[in-house]
Protein backbone atom coordinates (compact mmCIF):
# COMPACT_ATOMS: atom_id res chain seq x y z
CA UNK A 1 0.00 0.00 0.00
CA UNK A 2 1.53 3.11 -1.28
CA UNK A 3 1.78 6.17 1.58
CA UNK A 4 -0.25 9.07 1.58
CA UNK A 5 1.55 11.94 1.52
CA UNK A 6 0.63 14.88 3.62
CA UNK A 7 1.69 18.28 4.53
CA UNK A 8 0.00 20.46 7.51
CA UNK A 9 0.23 24.06 7.20
CA UNK A 10 -0.51 26.21 10.36
CA UNK A 11 0.58 28.95 12.49
CA UNK A 12 -0.33 27.27 15.56
CA UNK A 13 1.91 25.00 17.01
CA UNK A 14 -0.88 23.02 18.95
CA UNK A 15 -3.48 22.55 16.31
CA UNK A 16 -0.81 21.05 14.37
CA UNK A 17 0.34 18.47 16.50
CA UNK A 18 -3.77 17.59 17.33
CA UNK A 19 -4.17 17.08 13.12
CA UNK A 20 -1.21 15.02 12.97
CA UNK A 21 -2.22 12.69 15.78
CA UNK A 22 -5.37 12.45 14.07
CA UNK A 23 -3.90 11.90 10.71
CA UNK A 24 -1.32 9.71 11.63
CA UNK A 25 -3.36 7.16 13.53
CA UNK A 26 -5.03 5.76 9.76
CA UNK A 27 -3.00 3.23 8.56
CA UNK A 28 -0.55 4.65 5.11
CA UNK A 29 -1.02 8.36 6.24
CA UNK A 30 2.08 10.41 7.13
CA UNK A 31 2.34 13.71 7.80
CA UNK A 32 5.90 14.57 5.47
CA UNK A 33 5.90 18.15 6.37
CA UNK A 34 4.27 20.75 8.86
CA UNK A 35 4.68 24.48 8.11
CA UNK A 36 3.97 27.87 10.07
CA UNK A 37 3.23 30.02 7.03
CA UNK A 38 1.59 29.84 3.74
CA UNK A 39 5.34 30.28 2.23
CA UNK A 40 6.93 28.09 4.23
CA UNK A 41 3.73 25.77 2.85
CA UNK A 42 4.28 25.79 -0.79
CA UNK A 43 8.04 25.60 -0.54
CA UNK A 44 7.72 22.37 1.26
CA UNK A 45 4.75 20.51 -0.70
CA UNK A 46 7.15 21.58 -3.58
CA UNK A 47 10.12 19.67 -1.59
CA UNK A 48 8.25 16.89 -0.81
CA UNK A 49 5.72 16.18 -3.51
CA UNK A 50 2.85 16.16 -0.87
CA UNK A 51 -0.31 14.26 -1.63
CA UNK A 52 -2.46 16.61 0.04
CA UNK A 53 -1.95 19.87 1.85
CA UNK A 54 -4.10 20.60 4.83
CA UNK A 55 -3.96 24.55 5.05
CA UNK A 56 -5.28 27.07 7.88
CA UNK A 57 -6.99 29.99 6.21
CA UNK A 58 -5.35 32.82 8.63
CA UNK A 59 -1.55 32.20 8.48
CA UNK A 60 1.03 34.95 8.15
CA UNK A 61 3.04 36.42 5.11
CA UNK A 62 0.98 33.99 2.58
CA UNK A 63 -2.63 33.29 4.14
CA UNK A 64 -4.31 29.74 2.96
CA UNK A 65 -6.11 31.05 -0.36
CA UNK A 66 -3.26 32.41 -1.89
CA UNK A 67 -1.10 29.17 -0.51
CA UNK A 68 -3.62 26.97 -2.30
CA UNK A 69 -3.44 29.23 -5.50
CA UNK A 70 0.01 28.61 -5.62
CA UNK A 71 0.14 24.84 -4.85
CA UNK A 72 -2.28 23.93 -7.76
CA UNK A 73 -0.47 26.06 -9.70
CA UNK A 74 3.28 24.96 -9.28
CA UNK A 75 1.96 21.39 -7.91
CA UNK A 76 -1.26 20.35 -9.88
CA UNK A 77 -0.73 16.79 -8.38
CA UNK A 78 -1.50 18.06 -4.99
CA UNK A 79 -4.80 18.12 -3.64
CA UNK A 80 -5.48 20.97 -1.19
CA UNK A 81 -7.62 20.99 1.61
CA UNK A 82 -8.42 24.39 4.07
CA UNK A 83 -9.39 24.76 7.18
CA UNK A 84 -10.93 27.75 8.11
CA UNK A 85 -13.37 29.50 11.54
CA UNK A 86 -15.76 30.82 8.81
CA UNK A 87 -19.11 29.58 8.18
CA UNK A 88 -20.14 31.21 4.98
CA UNK A 89 -21.49 30.46 1.68
CA UNK A 90 -19.45 33.33 -0.02
CA UNK A 91 -15.98 31.86 2.38
CA UNK A 92 -17.02 28.63 0.28
CA UNK A 93 -17.06 29.90 -2.79
CA UNK A 94 -13.53 31.67 -2.46
CA UNK A 95 -11.90 28.72 -1.21
CA UNK A 96 -13.52 26.46 -4.29
CA UNK A 97 -12.05 29.25 -6.53
CA UNK A 98 -8.58 28.36 -5.73
CA UNK A 99 -8.71 25.10 -7.43
CA UNK A 100 -8.94 23.45 -3.52
CA UNK A 101 -11.25 20.53 -3.17
CA UNK A 102 -12.17 20.94 0.42
CA UNK A 103 -13.14 23.44 3.51
CA UNK A 104 -13.90 22.42 6.71
CA UNK A 105 -14.50 24.14 10.18
CA UNK A 106 -11.69 24.29 12.51
CA UNK A 107 -14.47 23.55 15.24
CA UNK A 108 -15.17 20.21 13.54
CA UNK A 109 -11.48 19.55 12.17
CA UNK A 110 -11.86 16.90 14.83
CA UNK A 111 -14.98 15.15 13.78
CA UNK A 112 -14.29 15.41 9.59
CA UNK A 113 -10.86 15.52 9.14
CA UNK A 114 -10.15 11.84 8.41
CA UNK A 115 -13.10 11.88 6.18
CA UNK A 116 -12.43 15.39 4.38
CA UNK A 117 -8.67 13.84 3.59
CA UNK A 118 -9.89 10.70 2.69
CA UNK A 119 -12.37 12.89 -0.28
CA UNK A 120 -9.94 15.14 -1.09
CA UNK A 121 -6.85 12.62 -2.27
CA UNK A 122 -9.72 10.68 -4.31
CA UNK A 123 -10.12 14.20 -6.06
CA UNK A 124 -13.59 14.58 -4.12
CA UNK A 125 -14.74 17.97 -3.32
CA UNK A 126 -15.55 18.05 0.48
CA UNK A 127 -17.48 21.13 2.49
CA UNK A 128 -17.76 21.06 6.03
CA UNK A 129 -21.19 19.16 7.14
CA UNK A 130 -22.95 22.94 8.20
CA UNK A 131 -21.56 24.82 4.76
CA UNK A 132 -22.86 21.87 2.46
CA UNK A 133 -26.25 22.42 2.65
CA UNK A 134 -25.69 26.62 1.87
CA UNK A 135 -23.94 25.92 -1.37
CA UNK A 136 -25.81 24.05 -4.51
CA UNK A 137 -24.49 21.00 -5.93
CA UNK A 138 -24.19 22.83 -9.39
CA UNK A 139 -22.21 25.52 -7.94
CA UNK A 140 -19.71 22.15 -6.26
CA UNK A 141 -20.26 20.68 -9.48
CA UNK A 142 -18.28 24.05 -11.53
CA UNK A 143 -15.50 24.22 -9.17
CA UNK A 144 -16.97 27.51 -8.68
CA UNK A 145 -14.79 28.69 -11.60
CA UNK A 146 -17.43 31.74 -12.31
CA UNK A 147 -15.57 34.95 -10.95
CA UNK A 148 -17.53 38.01 -9.88
CA UNK A 149 -15.92 41.20 -12.19
CA UNK A 150 -15.73 42.72 -8.37
CA UNK A 151 -13.64 39.83 -7.30
CA UNK A 152 -10.38 39.89 -5.93
CA UNK A 153 -8.86 37.11 -7.93
CA UNK A 154 -9.25 39.40 -11.05
CA UNK A 155 -8.92 43.08 -9.52
CA UNK A 156 -5.26 42.44 -8.14
CA UNK A 157 -2.42 40.22 -9.56
CA UNK A 158 -1.17 37.37 -7.50
CA UNK A 159 1.70 39.29 -6.66
CA UNK A 160 -0.29 42.02 -5.41
CA UNK A 161 -2.38 40.05 -3.43
CA UNK A 162 1.16 38.83 -1.83
CA UNK A 163 1.99 42.80 -1.42
CA UNK A 164 -1.39 43.10 0.10
CA UNK A 165 -1.34 40.99 2.82
CA UNK A 166 2.22 41.96 4.23
CA UNK A 167 1.58 45.74 3.97
CA UNK A 168 -1.59 44.98 6.08
CA UNK A 169 0.63 42.90 8.22
CA UNK A 170 2.02 46.24 8.64
CA UNK A 171 5.33 45.49 7.42
CA UNK A 172 7.30 48.44 5.49
CA UNK A 173 7.84 48.51 1.60
CA UNK A 174 11.51 46.92 2.63
CA UNK A 175 10.71 44.68 4.52
CA UNK A 176 7.84 43.29 2.05
CA UNK A 177 10.58 43.44 -0.65
CA UNK A 178 12.92 41.14 1.67
CA UNK A 179 9.93 38.68 1.72
CA UNK A 180 9.69 38.67 -1.75
CA UNK A 181 13.36 38.75 -2.76
CA UNK A 182 12.64 41.85 -4.78
CA UNK A 183 13.41 45.24 -5.05
CA UNK A 184 12.15 48.24 -2.65
CA UNK A 185 11.17 49.47 -5.94
CA UNK A 186 9.27 47.12 -7.09
CA UNK A 187 7.21 46.90 -3.85
CA UNK A 188 6.22 50.92 -4.50
CA UNK A 189 5.41 50.18 -7.66
CA UNK A 190 2.75 47.60 -7.05
CA UNK A 191 1.37 49.48 -4.07
CA UNK A 192 0.98 52.40 -5.99
CA UNK A 193 -1.21 50.15 -8.73
CA UNK A 194 -2.75 48.74 -5.42
CA UNK A 195 -4.02 51.33 -4.50
CA UNK A 196 -4.76 52.83 -7.99
CA UNK A 197 -6.74 49.43 -8.63
CA UNK A 198 -9.01 49.36 -5.62
CA UNK A 199 -9.48 53.33 -5.31
CA UNK A 200 -8.13 53.69 -1.90
CA UNK A 201 -6.36 56.74 -0.72
CA UNK A 202 -4.53 55.17 2.76
CA UNK A 203 -2.90 52.34 4.57
CA UNK A 204 -6.23 51.65 6.81
CA UNK A 205 -8.37 51.20 4.01
CA UNK A 206 -5.86 48.81 2.44
CA UNK A 207 -6.23 46.56 6.26
CA UNK A 208 -10.00 47.01 5.84
CA UNK A 209 -9.74 45.39 2.56
CA UNK A 210 -7.39 42.48 3.94
CA UNK A 211 -9.92 41.71 6.52
CA UNK A 212 -13.26 41.94 4.48
CA UNK A 213 -11.73 39.50 1.92
CA UNK A 214 -10.33 36.91 4.20
CA UNK A 215 -6.49 37.98 2.98
CA UNK A 216 -5.48 38.75 7.03
CA UNK A 217 -7.08 37.51 10.05
CA UNK A 218 -9.20 40.29 12.07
Amino acid sequence: MSTLKILIADDHEVMRAGMKSILEDQPGWKVVAEAANGREAVDLVIEHGVDVAVLDVSMPELNGLEAARQIRKQCPKTEVLILTVHETEQVAQEVLKTGAKGYILKSDAGRELVDAVKNVSNHLNYLTTRVARMVPDAKLKEGMQAIDADDIGTRLTPREREIVQLLAEGKSNKEAAGVLNISVKTVETHRTNIMRKLRFHSIGELVRYAVKNNIVAP
